[in-house]
């Protein structure tokens, strides 16, 4: 329990949060004692927390948002971790479990392609060939050890056969596993989510393996070794305290201030489905979005930081407010596989409000800009498809 002495303190410091504001926009960085504070500021000092924000963003990237025009690939929707908020994985046998196979994921590229897509995203679930005797079946009749194997091999395909350039969130890749897919791919993702090891109902005990912190900034950690850029983010609303959401964005940081690889940082919402055994938890309000996506752009200075606009029922235009500079992944022809009720806005509409809040939609390639020179400079094929792709 707080001493009298800290709860003055705190308070006294609370009432001087303008002041913080203006001292990190003259260059000060933001402690995380305030950036907690800011996590939960009241409605008065939101204008001005946002405003600031968006300064922030303005200095480094002044009047533009992107977006990658992607199609959404789910490799395999096994998956062996049994998260509380997941709508996506499936046991063998369960209605909608699926593998796609190679003709299938060739279809929606080549059909991607005509649509002007330029992004194959490969999302799956980790490692189920471990747990399940059907995925070793299924793998073994694909001609393929391990689904890591075969997603190496489908990253292939797409990048041979089409002009689309694969990025794929396989889950928790070792330093070898990252060496052989940046051979296709110009970047990797994989979601930190939280530093807490205390989301007892997001990450039930021992049935969530591939979702410790410690797995995952190593993950994210031999990335940064290996100088592949590389997407991560937080999911928020599964459990986390405000302090857990400041301590999570201060390790994308530290990792990227020693590595500088971590090209975007997604601030993600939780959403409730029916089926989840989190079906009854209550969502992030906007509100809690806007402000965490303020505090991030606070606290990450001029790094990338997207928020999906499918996940925000009314009004998605308003986190441009708090200093995004990026809407992530837009397809117009697959859904959004990991949160199949809430659809991608049409693009048109994207355009719309975003123009409207002063800013130009802008396509990028599922590798940013200021990445591309360190992947052409690896050589292959990649090279060649990347630098034809860069003229688009």
């Amino acid at each position: 329990m707080p001493t009298p002495t800290t709860i003055r303190a705190t308070v006294a410091s609370s009432h001087n949060l303008p002041g913080r504001l203006r001292d990190v926009l003259e260059g000060e960085p933001l402690s995380p004692e305030i950036a907690v504070q800011l996590l939960s500021c009241d409605d008065d000092l939101l204008p001005e927390l946002l405003s600031a924000a968006r300064t922030l963003k303005e200095r480094s990237r002044p009047g533009v948002i992107t977006y990658s025009r992607k199609v959404f690939l789910p490799l395999t929707n096994l998956c062996r971790d049994y998260c509380g908020y997941c709508t996506f994985r499936r046991n063998p046998g369960d209605p909608g479990a699926h593998t796609m196979t190679p003709d299938e994921v060739l279809s929606i590229t080549q059909e991607g392609e005509q649509l002007g897509c330029t992004e194959a995203l490969f999302s799956l679930g980790d490692k189920p060939e471990t747990v399940f005797p059907e995925m070793r079946d299924t793998l073994r009749h694909l001609g393929y050890r391990s689904t890591l194997h075969y997603l190496e091999a489908m990253c292939e395909l797409v990048l041979r056969e089409t002009r689309l350039l694969p990025h794929a969130n396989p889950g928790l890749l070792s330093a070898h596993w990252i060496e052989r897919l940046r051979v296709t791919n110009p970047s990797l993702g994989l979601m930190l989510e939280s530093t807490s090891t205390h989301l007892p109902e997001a990450h039930p005990n021992g049935r969530t393996p591939d979702k410790l912190p410690s797995r995952r900034l190593k993950t994210i950690e031999d990335a940064g070794r290996l100088g592949v850029p590389f997407t991560t983010g937080i999911l928020i609303g599964i459990g986390e305290t405000m302090r857990d959401r400041v301590e999570s964005l201060h390790a994308i940081r530290c990792l990227h201030e020693q590595y500088g690889h971590i090209q975007e940082v997604i601030i993600q919402n939780f959403r409730i489905k029916p089926p989840i055994p989190m079906a009854t938890w209550p969502e992030p309000t906007t509100g809690d979005m806007l402000r965490t996506i303020a505090v991030a752009r606070l606290l990450l200075g001029n790094m990338n930081i997207q928020a999906p606009p499918n996940l925000t029922q009314n009004g998605y235009e308003r986190l441009l407010e708090a200093g995004i500079n990026d809407w992530g992944g837009i397809s117009p022809l697959t859904p959004d596989f990991i949160n199949p009720e809430a659809p991608w806005p049409h693009l048109l509409d994207l355009q719309r409000r975003t123009e409207a809040a002063g800013q130009t939609l802008k396509l990028r390639l599922p590798v940013y800009p200021e990445f591309i020179p360190s992947v052409v400079a690896c050589g292959g094929l990649l090279a060649e498809r990347l630098q034809s792709a860069s003229n688009f």
